[in-house]
């Protein structure tokens, strides 16, 4: 990705790629998978996301940084829900390879969690100049992700209260009694971690595209 290109300049043939690369795994993850009330629960918010970011392409882009992170995001999800985060190949060869206990792989995507909307977040306030403060603004966002990490946990709860078929599938803690606290955490490093290492670019992408002063 170009730090100097502005989203707007070249929007045609970003939105294409990101259409035809959230629809193509989309569409692969919904052909059998493991169960369908799994994947209708993990997959819902990329499709409530990608509804969103339809809805306000011309009236609010975003920068390129932001739209790439949210399409891994959703295959993220997509993948999860499609095998069931307990049981995708990838979290098992590497539980393999190093001799683990459990499928990690959602523990990505629970480090995403807080990661990704840590920027999503962090171009919404910078752009809509919510906070003189860097630090504030800082503090804000990982308080935000932290919190849609909690809320996130407490759908999982709800959800295995409703409904016994989905619950053990859609929990996935694979008999971890700290997973809840494990993925809370997580979220948490995340948010950190996307300031830390992606604040810098993304400004000068929320600059080149003027979005920023």
């Amino acid at each position: 990705m170009n730090d100097s290109a502005d989203p707007r300049l070249n929007s045609t043939g970003l939105q294409s790629t990101w259409i035809v690369l959230f629809l193509g795994v989309l569409l692969w993850s919904g052909i059998a998978p493991k169960d369908y009330p799994t994947w209708w629960l993990e997959v819902f918010p990329a499709l409530i996301g990608a509804l969103v970011l339809w809805y306000t392409r011309l009236t609010f882009p975003l920068t390129r940084l932001t739209y790439v992170l949210i399409l891994i995001f959703s295959i993220i999800l997509m993948v999860g829900g499609h095998y069931t985060y307990a049981e995708v190949p990838v979290g098992d060869w590497v539980r393999d390879a190093f001799g683990g206990q459990r499928n990690n792989y959602d523990k990505l995507g629970h480090v995403a969690q807080g990661f990704i909307p840590a920027i999503i977040a962090r171009e919404l306030v910078i752009r809509k100049a919510v906070f003189n403060s860097a630090r504030w603004r800082d503090f804000f966002v990982v308080s935000l992700c932290l919190g849609i990490s909690a809320l996130y946990e407490l759908i999982e709860w709800w959800v295995a209260l409703l409904s016994e078929d989905a619950a053990d599938s859609f929990l996935g803690t694979q008999g971890y009694v700290w997973d809840t606290q494990s993925d809370m955490a997580l979220a948490l490093l995340g948010a950190v971690v996307a300031l830390l290492l992606l604040g810098s670019w993304h400004d000068r992408q929320l600059k080149a595209a003027g979005f920023t002063h």
